[in-house]
């Protein structure tokens, strides 16, 4: 028994050991050297358990919450925090704690598929535009309009014809967010098509729609994800912002920008209602851009030669 325990234990070592420099055997002419520098970059390395966090802080909501979301209790109203509210009660004795956790999963949703929506139909739109000389001009110049419009008008106008709705909001912040992933995809396609590569495809008797998804856009995936990673951000401050102004997702719906509106009135008599949600909207965001950042600087061909 002994010298199984004895020989047990080198064993057990040189597995640590292999887990252990696993991560920096990957050197810069691996596909996922990416992967080692933004896990050895401790800004982003937070960010991703944070959004982790917030991912299972969202999903496991009914558990954690001690309350439901909109449950009125007029008698604990205003409470501050205490071991009982731990981020307090609002103006209707509403758990502060339960719908800021219940108002992360709204968020997270809408910036996630903001991010898709605006990703998907602005690749499709840069794509076409890009390949296609014909119809480029007039495809930009619809892009051209859509920009010319503020961000928050766009999306309001966009509100205010489809009715106060989760899904209206997605739909909005997409529309106002493709734009700008359109004219980044529709830069690299110009750069894509005129390579060699693209030239011997057609020359082997390749279809448009083959060479424009495997060499060009695949191609065009690194800016892309990087642009994506903000685009997030954006969705999620765009989604608290028409919170905010009343005219995102319906009021009995938590989501941290409703919340922070809400606790506007009473920010010096309950500071906690809307301090706690904008912390958190606040934290959010920042993480999404420091991946962001991380990424660009990790998908980046120069940065990965310094």
């Amino acid at each position: 028994m002994a010298m199984t325990e004895a020989t047990s234990r080198p064993l057990l070592a040189g597995t640590v050991n292999r887990r252990r420099w696993r991560l920096s055997a990957i050197g810069p002419s691996s596909r996922f050297y990416w992967v080692r520098m933004m896990l050895e970059t401790r800004a982003v390395l937070a960010s991703i358990l944070f959004i982790l966090a917030i991912c299972l802080l969202g999903v496991l909501a009914p558990v954690i919450a001690p309350a439901e979301p909109n449950f009125v209790n007029p008698a604990d109203r205003l409470q501050g925090p205490s071991s009982t509210y731990w981020f307090g009660t609002d103006d209707l004795g509403r758990d502060v704690f339960s719908r800021v956790v219940f108002g992360g999963r709204i968020s997270l949703l809408v910036g996630i598929t903001v991010m898709l929506g605006a990703t998907g139909l602005g690749s499709l739109i840069g794509l076409v535009a890009g390949y296609y000389r014909r119809i480029d001009t007039v495809l930009m110049r619809v892009m051209d309009g859509l920009e010319a419009f503020p961000s928050i008008l766009l999306a309001i106008a966009i509100m205010a014809t489809f009715g106060s709705a989760t899904r209206n909001v997605i739909i909005a912040l997409s529309v106002v967010f493709a734009p700008n992933i359109a004219r980044l995809v529709r830069s690299t396609t110009l750069m894509n098509r005129e390579q060699p590569y693209v030239e011997s495809a057609r020359a082997i008797g390749l279809g448009d729609l083959p060479i424009m998804w495997r060499y060009i856009f695949m191609n065009s995936l690194s800016p892309l994800i990087v642009q994506a990673t903000f685009i997030v951000a954006l969705g999620i401050l765009g989604e608290a912002s028409l919170s905010f102004l009343g005219a995102g997702v319906p009021p009995e719906t938590p989501t941290w920008g409703s919340m922070v509106s809400g606790g506007q009135p009473r920010l010096q008599q309950a500071w906690w209602i809307s301090v706690f949600p904008g912390a958190f909207l606040f934290a959010t965001v920042l993480a999404f851009n420091l991946i962001g950042d991380g990424l660009r600087d990790t998908l980046d061909p120069r940065s990965r030669k310094r």
